[in-house]
């Protein structure tokens, strides 16, 4: 029996790795199908279904005590929310200059290949290049900065942390959200074959790795998951803005 669970769970379920495990098995598994789907029809809709869950998994299984145990409270920090989101943007901006170093305008780019799901129309300039940044940009930092760190940094890290520790935890977090990540690039699908890119795909796990464990270190450092939230959101901000504005 454990208090961080609700009524409902509280009977059945533990708070440790194997409950964190199994989220993390059914979750990313269902999820990593989608997104490759996805990359074939060129439709992205059914993943936020996805994100929406993973939002939802704290309100779904946890008590408030569990909520607020995983970082769901009032920040520490405010102005570590605000170093959060430039630390967000400057591994943005790190992994476009690494990618376009390496690989120039190629599909080996990760921002080349994440980007022509985008769909950005050839020749737009301007207002209308602007207007379509900012929808893009205001959906890119809402929907998976949230579904994503309260799922990974929130009830899968608090999970097995109660086992392990936050070290630990920490790792066990960033590595699943890495790997969860080739989905979006390594494995691509172009010009209607599958391709594994064996260095690239290296390249961006350890990039998803390390930008992991800084979401937590925000998370710790301003005493809140918005923290997280918030790094989440400078990066996607600026990894949509180097697609927009760097490679267009």
């Amino acid at each position: 029996m454990t208090q961080e669970f609700n009524r409902i769970w509280n009977r059945f379920l533990k708070f440790d790795w194997r409950f964190g495990l199994a989220l993390l098995i059914i979750v990313c598994t269902i999820r990593f199908i989608i997104v490759l789907e996805a990359n074939v029809t060129g439709s992205y809709s059914v993943v936020s279904y996805v994100m929406i869950f993973s939002a939802l998994t704290p309100f779904i299984f946890l008590s408030k005590k569990g909520r607020r145990q995983i970082g769901m409270t009032k920040p520490d920090s405010y102005m570590w929310l605000l170093y959060s989101l430039f630390i967000g943007f400057i591994i943005a901006s790190l992994l476009f200059l690494l990618g376009y170093f390496l690989y120039s305008t190629s599909y080996s780019n990760w921002y080349v290949y994440i980007g022509n799901s985008y769909n950005i129309p050839v020749g737009i300039a301007g207002k209308d290049k602007l207007v379509y940044f900012l929808i893009m940009a205001i959906s890119g930092m809402i929907f998976s900065p949230i579904g994503e760190e309260l799922f990974f940094r929130g009830i899968v890290h608090g999970s097995f942390s109660k086992s392990f520790g936050d070290k630990k935890a920490s790792v066990i977090d960033s590595l699943a959200f890495a790997v969860t990540h080739l989905s979006h690039f390594g494995i691509v699908y172009i010009s209607g074959v599958w391709k594994f890119l064996p260095v690239p795909a290296l390249l961006w796990v350890a990039g998803m790795f390390v930008l992991s464990l800084f979401f937590f270190l925000c998370r710790k450092k301003s005493g809140s998951i918005l923290g997280a939230v918030l790094s989440h959101a400078g990066f996607n901000f600026g990894m949509i803005f180097w697609i927009f504005y760097g490679l267009n």
